[in-house]
């Protein structure tokens, strides 16, 4: 078995591979671009929280419902005219949602964004490991440090151009996309469609417990991040330059605990107390929340901190349903990403319902103990998890992993 160097350093790939990690970046900007501009949204365009948190119920509850449809044109038409019209729609919708007049076409265009986030994002890490120099490991490398590199700039690039205007945000993200756009034309090369698959399958998929299990976890989990990161800043009563500073700071802890604190965590606890520890740890930052809502420094440092158990949750329950799934991986991820999405997309929605009609702290209290659930659901899977832990290596996941996305073949990886 031949194995690459390990001092082989993960950063040095081909054009290719740097084209799809950039355009990477700037799709998970999305996630939290409109955080700073949520305030601001609200008084400009006379609306209110609830129709505001409509940006991410669009946005999340189309990429979600898209994530039943993304293999099945990839193994069609191929990754790379995947990434393309998922990059496309992006640029268009993400402008549009800048030149709108209302908050009803805002959130329009961005359930039109959430479309092509579904297509680019379900692709891009099989187009990273099939191009990638080093190995398998170092190109996972750079997908990780792409997504928190993208998840932590997103606020902050949000604050810098909402500080000018609302409308900031959005053209940034459809300028930046453009030249990603242009970079995946030129750099990627063309990849064939690979063997048809079902539309059925992500749904069919449901049907086995442990992926239907850790789906639903992610499903309760994701309820109380994105009410916390729907809602916390309208409890900040901040400009949107300094929320921006907030949730850079927030992005931060997410992107270390989700590459590196997950990792040294898992490997010394295993992933099911880690993921017991990071979830208690996220229901007890949104209980403090709806407790101390009226304090604007126990918020703004609550929201910071939640960073680190966000970071935590996002690559282990992750690797919870692609460790314990009796599927291909490609149906597995595509199944947990539409449960988790639907999660997501509803709970900024129902808090401003609820925060409008009852008080901003019953939120905050619901999410908590959505979470607990979560925890309590995943203990149905321990022993699950327990074996795949006992059973991995490092060959045997980046065969799984990498097979699993179409990448690459088994020998190729065994040679």
């Amino acid at each position: 078995m031949s194995t690459v160097s390990s001092t082989e350093s993960p950063f040095r790939q081909p054009r290719a591979v740097w084209a799809v990690a950039f355009a990477c970046v700037i799709s998970f900007m999305g996630i939290g671009l409109v955080d700073p501009i949520l305030p601001a949204l609200a008084d400009q365009l006379q609306a209110s929280h609830a129709q505001v948190e409509l940006l991410f119920t669009s946005y999340l509850v189309v990429t979600a419902l898209a994530m039943l449809v993304t293999g099945w044109v990839s193994s069609r038409i191929g990754p790379k005219r995947t990434l393309i019209a998922g990059l496309v729609l992006i640029v268009i919708f993400a402008a549009a949602a800048g030149a709108a007049g209302g908050i009803g076409g805002i959130v329009g265009f961005r359930a039109g964004w959430g479309l092509g986030n579904a297509l680019f994002i379900a692709t891009s890490l099989a187009v990273i490991v099939g191009s990638a120099s080093g190995g398998f490991a170092g190109a996972i490398v750079l997908y990780e440090t792409a997504l928190g590199v993208g998840i932590a700039s997103g606020p902050l690039l949000g604050g810098l151009l909402g500080n000018l205007s609302w409308r900031g945000p959005f053209f940034g993200v459809a300028v930046l996309m453009l030249i990603a756009l242009v970079a995946t034309v030129v750099f990627v090369e063309k990849t064939p469609p690979t063997q048809p698959s079902r539309l059925s399958e992500p749904l069919t998929a449901l049907r086995h417990r442990s992926l239907r299990t850790t789906s639903l976890v992610g499903l309760l989990y994701n309820w109380g991040f994105f009410t916390l990161l729907g809602y916390a800043p309208f409890l900040m009563n901040l400009s949107a330059l300094r929320l921006g500073a907030v949730f850079f700071a927030w992005g931060i802890l997410v992107a270390l605990f989700a590459v590196f604190g997950a990792t040294w965590l898992k490997n010394r606890f295993g992933t099911a107390r880690t993921l017991y520890g990071s979830l208690v740890g996220v229901a007890l930052i949104l209980a403090v929340i709806g407790t101390f809502s009226g304090s604007v420094p126990t918020v703004i440092v609550a929201t910071v901190l939640s960073g680190a158990f966000v970071g935590l949750n996002n690559t282990l329950v992750t690797t919870a349903v692609m460790s314990i799934s009796p599927v291909p991986r490609p149906v597995a991820s595509a199944t947990y990403g539409f449960v988790r999405f639907i999660g997501g997309g509803l709970a900024p929605f129902a808090a401003g319902l609820l925060a409008a009609a009852v008080n901003v702290h019953l939120p905050f209290w619901i999410a908590a103990v959505v979470v607990l659930g979560g925890l309590a659901l995943l203990t149905t899977v321990h022993r699950d998890l327990e074996r795949a832990d006992r059973g991995e290596t490092e060959v045997d996941m980046a065969e799984e992993v990498a097979v699993g996305e179409g990448a690459v073949e088994p020998s190729e990886i065994r040679s």
